[in-house]
């Protein structure tokens, strides 16, 4: 009698099971050859293309080789730092999560949440924490768009793909794997990492917008760092700089920078 069926056994078939129990066990065996499968797909990989990957993503020196690069081309302009951080994840196998490039789950919240986001951020540091670090009312690099529409519609694509997608893939997304990797993940590491990357941000605009360049990108930066630790997505951040530079940009075009700076502080 079969135990599972509960049918009753041929004779034979049961005296030649007995007799080569290796035949059973034979059948189980080829039953878990689809792992070995594929394991051997994954063996069939060269050994130097997974040595050259884990070498640009790991702790070893062609990483860090890697990292200098990005770095110098940050100096150059912050959209070819992001480039080569996508081309550094691309060389390393590092999926795109691990930079924050997912997709979000409801795009209409993403982007309305974003916008609002970046012009009430826009609007809280000229009317309140500008003036309390004794910034000028106006941002003098950028006096030029003043009333000046050729200038301010030349300037828009470079605050959306520069800074919008640019500085947010290099210094949220890339810095911030990187850090993550030097530091670790646990919550000191990440207070660490959101310094350094808040630090780095803020000093690429000293160049072009001086002290108090400095003041504000290190005050956004570290909201966005904060936020990026919490979400690990960029859209909703790319969205939210590109806003908060765009409205900076029409509040000059518009001549209400010293309007706004003066709201609360006279």
């Amino acid at each position: 009698m079969c135990l599972h069926t509960g049918r009753r056994m041929d004779a034979g078939f049961a005296r030649r099971r007995w007799r080569n129990p290796g035949r059973t066990r034979a059948r189980g065996r080829m039953r878990i050859r689809y792992p070995a499968a594929r394991m051997e797909s994954s063996a069939a990989t060269p050994a130097h293309d997974r040595g050259f990957a884990a070498g640009m993503r790991g702790d070893r020196p062609l990483s860090w080789l890697a990292f200098v690069v990005i770095l110098a081309g940050s100096l150059v302009t912050a959209i070819l730092g992001a480039l080569l951080a996508l081309g550094w994840a691309a060389l390393s196998g590092t999926p795109w999560r691990d930079l924050g490039l997912v997709r979000p789950r409801h795009w209409a919240l993403t982007v309305v949440g974003g916008v609002a986001t970046g012009v009430v951020f826009k609007l809280a540091m000229k009317a309140i924490v500008m003036p309390l670090l004794g910034a000028p009312a106006m941002n003098l690099s950028f006096q030029y768009l003043a009333g000046n529409a050729s200038e301010f519609h030349k300037i828009l694509p470079m605050l959306v793909i520069g800074a919008g997608f640019g500085e947010e893939v290099l210094y949220r997304g890339y810095f911030f794997e990187r850090c993550g990797r030097l530091f670790g993940k646990g919550r000191a590491a990440t207070v660490a990492t959101v310094i350094v990357t808040t630090v780095l941000f803020a000093a690429a605009h000293y160049t072009g917008q001086g002290l108090p360049g400095v003041e504000q990108a290190f005050f956004t930066g570290l909201i966005f760092a904060t936020l990026y630790a919490r979400l690990r997505a960029l859209p909703f951040l790319m969205i939210a700089h590109a806003s908060f530079d765009v409205f900076a940009a029409w509040l000059i075009y518009h001549r209400l920078e010293t309007t706004v700076a003066h709201w609360f502080f006279k």
